[in-house]
């Protein structure tokens, strides 16, 4: 039994929830699991319940940033409902989890035939690209502190509970960091009783002194996140087709 914590899901209608909710594939997601490689065709949209995936941009030199990450606020293979049929990141988790797949065929049908589907997509494609320009924008600007401290934040808002299962060399790699540099932002969180360590571990002891450390790039993503409008939260366990 899964339980329904996409916000994209939870924000349909329930006819367009239990049609779509049929022929949902869902599993775990483990870290360092690429989803997606840049330039490979949709076969399906991925709608991550709990965990984070990151949408990385890789150099020639090797090095790699991320573009932006999805999480239970968001689905994999929004530029299906715009037209475009292959990813253009790469596309990795970086916070264990558990997400559901579904069809491109299937999710055309569900387009066709109901109206709150591509509405809703829509709405969370705006939010997306709001949120790739404040990742711009807090790349060129803002202290690596600021940057890990509001990369911490998001990975812990795809959780249930205070802890990731994360290590400083995924962090690095997804903010274009050597791993020192993470090492001594997380060291310093640690002595300040902000966060607490351990091997492939992270767990956030005090969320309001992280936020006071992230700079304001989290508060303006979390703003333009979608939100479930009222009355039509359709949370609740279930038994995904095919789950794993």
């Amino acid at each position: 039994m899964f339980e329904i914590r996409n916000r994209v899901l939870r924000s349909l209608r329930p006819a367009a929830m239990e049609f779509i909710g049929r022929r949902l594939v869902t599993r775990p997601i483990a870290a360092g699991e690429v989803i997606y490689e840049e330039g490979a065709p949709f076969t399906h949209a991925v709608f991550p319940h709990e965990g984070r995936l990151s949408l990385m941009a890789i150099m020639e030199s090797g090095r790699t940033v991320e573009k932006t990450s999805i999480g239970p606020e968001g689905f994999l293979g929004f530029a299906l409902v715009l037209g475009g049929g292959k990813a253009v990141s790469r596309s990795v988790v970086r916070v264990p989890g558990y997400a559901s797949w579904l069809a491109v065929s299937d999710l055309d049908e569900a387009v066709a035939e109901f109206e709150c589907v591509t509405q809703t997509m829509l709405r969370y494609a705006k939010a997306l690209i709001v949120q790739l320009m404040e990742t711009v924008a807090c790349n060129s600007l803002h202290t690596a502190d600021q940057r890990v401290a509001r990369w911490l934040l998001h990975a812990i808002d795809s959780v249930r509970g205070e802890s990731l299962d994360v290590t400083q060399q995924a962090i690095a790699e997804s903010l274009g960091f050597r791993r020192a540099t993470v090492n001594q932002v997380c060291a310093t969180l640690m002595d300040a009783g902000v966060i607490g360590q351990a091997r492939g571990n992270i767990t956030v002891r005090d969320r309001f002194a992280l936020e006071s450390h992230a700079c304001e790039c989290y508060r303006r993503i979390c703003s333009s996140a979608l939100a479930a409008p009222a009355g039509e939260d359709n949370a609740r366990a279930f038994e995904a087709v095919g789950s794993e």
